[in-house]
């Protein structure tokens, strides 16, 4: 509860005290007891200048049984104290002011103590604007006694000095722009969950249905055939529609297309291979909308965390996918995991539905202080209506965006859809270990993403320019996992391996304040639309590298895969740290 009143350190006398014995109100400087405990009491005030008040002037009544309560106003507008023992507890209140007008944190504590009088204690502050002000008040109790008090002898300094509103719970006060970003998060959680279930799950299929190596590889790439119809579709409609309506249909769409892709399998091959395209159609349009959306929400000092995070969800999800699988499989049987992972989506979009909004000015609970912090002193642009395709392909850190895309993704997506099978034939690993293993690689990537944006926002809060952070995050995320690979194809024991296929994916977590988070740096109004376009080219290598790796595994073998991967990661590097740049290059 928030103690609404300061009251002088005079001393009256009770009129009922039969005695004539005062009551003294004191103020307390002493150092607590060591090991006492004191119980926080916090409020937000709002101090003004005041002056001494008659008794006739409208006060406030508290009424005291061991703790204050809110203020109650009286028609004889005189302030009173009700006492209902004779024998109470007082209080020593030490305050400590703080307060911050940008973001509501808090600065250095400074002790509110010296009173002498209300004229010298509640002073005109030096804020010229409205701030928000807090005081953590510490209590200690200490006995007094005396007869009830008159309402005549109520001190005539007691004055309201400020509401007594409890604070909003914390999870009222959590910042809007970090609500969407973990709404995000999970949404690439189940993105991944419903992508990578196939992998685990076309093991069993593939025996049930006689599925070669060639057709395993046809189907894990017909994916990416719905998935590159709407990159570029996605972010033309995330720049003009909004983030949200986008990102919100895709998950719908894509989680129905997993709940049908058992009925799909069993009517036959025609039908899998449809199915599995429409369910890429609607993860196609996830990346796009959600790097619209966030180019609004996040300030550039928080831009790598916010993507780490959010790209974080695709590797908990890559773990969470191929650790309950196989679970889900031995138990039910292989349809059950896509029954599973597909209802998730629809508790996912209520909670998009009512709590996410495009930009921050279709917000109507956004604090103008949150807001004047992510704008960051500039103004939010109207939406899209055109885009000036000619000026984005002239760029040439656009091309460096789609060429390093191309490169990065060729390797990572052989990794996420063969991974399993490369642990069950080449390391003899079974259905249950093949899945399992499977989760460090991931889990690894998800750890290091946002040790990665961390280490990226703060060399950019420190004056390093954002041109030289991401050319170094993206050199790390090239060369960490080609020298891993190379290593792995020299590796005879199956530990060695799994860690080296988890260094490679940790190394290239680093990717994500890399490349990832240079589309919204070179042109945050059109980050969606930049971001299409370069996973374009990260879509056609998984779909050429991951049926590739199939009929290269027909004729050569696990090495030729990653020699491949190594090279197109060699030059990634060398087109990104020629061509890129952190600074804005489209208006």
């Amino acid at each position: 509860m928030a103690m609404g009143a300061v009251l002088s350190s005079r001393t009256f006398a009770s009129p009922l005290s039969s005695s004539g014995k005062q009551h003294e109100m004191k103020q307390n400087n002493s150092s607590p007891p060591t090991g006492h405990k004191f119980s926080p009491l916090t409020t937000r005030t709002t101090i003004f200048q005041v002056s001494n008040y008659s008794r006739s002037t409208s006060m406030a009544t508290f009424k005291l049984s061991g703790r204050f309560h809110q203020p109650v106003l009286e028609s004889s507008s005189i302030r009173r104290w009700w006492f209902y023992s004779a024998n109470l507890k007082r209080r020593r209140i030490e305050c400590f002011l703080t307060s911050d007008p940008i973001n509501t944190g808090w600065l250095k504590p400074r002790r509110w103590d010296n009173f002498t009088s209300l004229d010298t204690a509640c002073v005109q502050p030096d804020y010229k604007i409205p701030v928000r002000t807090r005081a953590d008040c510490k209590a200690e109790q200490y006995e007094i006694t005396g007869s009830p008090l008159s309402p005549s002898d109520v001190p005539t300094e007691a004055v309201l000095i400020g509401d007594t509103d409890e604070i909003s719970p914390w999870w009222q006060q959590f910042p809007k722009r970090w609500t969407i970003v973990v709404l995000c998060f999970f949404s690439f959680l189940l993105c991944n969950m419903d992508r990578v279930n196939m992998s685990i799950a076309i093991l069993p299929m593939s025996s049930e249905f006689g599925w070669s190596p060639a057709t395993v590889g046809l189907i894990q790439s017909s994916f990416f055939w719905g998935y590159l119809l709407t990159q570029i579709l996605g972010g033309i409609w995330a720049d003009r529609f909004g983030g949200k309506i986008v990102l919100g249909f895709g998950v719908v769409w894509w989680s129905i297309a997993t709940v049908l892709t058992p009925l799909a399998a069993k009517i036959g091959l025609p039908f899998l291979l449809v199915m599995r395209a429409f369910m890429g159609i609607g993860e196609g349009v996830a990346m796009p909308a959600m790097n619209n959306i966030l180019s609004k929400w996040v300030p550039v000092s928080e831009r790598s965390r916010s993507l780490a995070l959010v790209y974080s969800g695709m590797y908990l999800g890559s773990v969470t996918g191929l650790a309950f699988s196989p679970l889900l499989i031995s138990r039910f049987g292989w349809p059950s995991v896509f029954y599973a992972f597909g209802s998730l989506g629809s508790v996912w979009f209520a909670l998009w539905q009512r709590k996410a909004h495009s930009s921050p000015s279709e917000d109507p609970e956004l604090s103008k202080d949150e807001k004047r912090h992510i704008l960051g002193g500039s103004t939010l642009k109207e939406p899209v209506t055109s885009i000036p395709w000619k000026l984005i392909l002239s760029k040439p850190p656009v091309w460096a965006l789609i060429v390093s895309h191309f490169c990065h993704n060729w390797g990572t997506f052989i990794l996420l859809t063969w991974m399993p099978t490369y642990y069950n034939q080449v390391l003899k690993f079974n259905l249950t270990e093949s899945g399992l293993l499977c989760v460090l690689p991931w889990l690894t990537m998800a750890v290091f993403a946002n040790i990665g944006g961390w280490i990226a926002d703060t060399l950019v809060e420190r004056g390093v320019s954002i041109t030289n952070v991401r050319k170094i995050m993206q050199s790390i995320g090239f060369l960490g996992p080609a020298l891993f690979l190379t290593l792995l194809s020299k590796v005879r024991t199956p530990a060695m391996a799994v860690l080296c296929m988890a260094c490679s994916q940790g190394s290239d977590a680093f990717s994500q304040s890399g490349l990832y988070s240079n589309h919204q740096d070179i042109g945050p109004r059109y980050a969606g639309v930049l971001l299409g376009l370069s996973n374009t080219a990260g879509v056609l290598a998984g779909v050429f590298g991951t049926a590739a790796t199939g009929y290269i595994l027909q004729k050569g073998s696990w090495d030729s895969v990653f020699q491949v991967a190594v090279v197109l990661y060699i030059v990634g590097t060398v087109v990104w740290n020629v061509f890129s740049t952190g600074e804005k290059v489209l208006e």
